[in-house]
């Protein structure tokens, strides 16, 4: 068990380090307008692939559709052109995932 935590440790060093090393490497540089718009779509991607990742899950080599995950992603993505505010599309998200879970 403790060699678990030793990995752990190790891995959230390095990666805060990488990322340390990444921004003090980029701070001052001015970049082209391609690479700047490439660095806006980065987060989207990111954030796309996690949220598909958890709305098809993989049980004994098929996939399957999580239903509570889907309609909270739905009901978050209504709420964020709806308010444009993080906190409550967060909440509204969350709140219909757990309706649709439990009732």
């Amino acid at each position: 068990m403790l060699n678990h935590w030793i990995l752990i440790g190790l891995l959230a060093v390095s990666t805060f380090l990488s990322r340390i090393i990444g921004l003090e490497f980029m701070t001052g540089r001015e970049l082209s307008p391609t690479l700047r718009l490439y660095f806006n779509y980065v987060p989207v991607a990111i954030m796309t692939a996690l949220i598909i990742n958890q709305i098809l899950t993989s049980t004994e080599g098929q996939f399957s559709i999580s239903i509570p995950v889907l309609v909270g992603c739905l009901a978050g993505a209504i709420a964020m052109k709806l308010f444009k505010s993080f906190l409550p599309t967060v909440v509204i998200g969350i709140v219909a995932g757990l309706l649709v879970r439990y009732l």
